[in-house]
């Protein structure tokens, strides 16, 4: 596998579960792959339909060609409600360079459908950095 940096664009969400009684989400993204970690900003009173559009680096180093994205729900006086997650391989941007945005599927713990997250990929090989 290929070593190098790879551009993680992470867009919006859409169809999230509206989980909060009288106010809407805060979305945040938890972004995870191997040991490393990053965390979106909050995007607040955003709902079920956040933007970010922030980018994120990760080096890529071994045979794992898969991040964890963690969608949570911030809250003040209470422990952040967990609202889904997407796991998304990118093995194919190794060969392309870039992944356009593309539409994941956001599922829970029961792996049922609760939403959609949007991300775009970019893949830069250790030689030329």
């Amino acid at each position: 596998m290929p070593r190098g940096t790879l551009h993680v664009n992470l867009i919006c969400a859409k169809g999230l579960s509206n989980n909060d009684f009288l106010t809407n989400v805060d979305p945040y993204v938890i972004l995870t792959y191997r040991s490393q970690e990053h965390k979106s900003s909050v995007s607040q009173g955003a709902g079920s339909n956040p933007k970010w559009n922030e980018v994120f680096l990760f080096t890529v180093s071994d045979d794992v060609c898969e991040i964890d994205m963690k969608l949570m729900d911030e809250d003040s006086f209470t422990q952040d409600d967990f609202l889904g997650r997407a796991i998304i391989p990118f093995h194919s941007v190794f060969y392309e360079g870039i992944i356009p945005t593309a539409v994941y599927s956001v599922v829970n713990d029961n792996k049922e459908y609760c939403g959609e997250i949007h991300v775009a990929f970019t893949f830069t090989p250790e030689e030329c950095l």
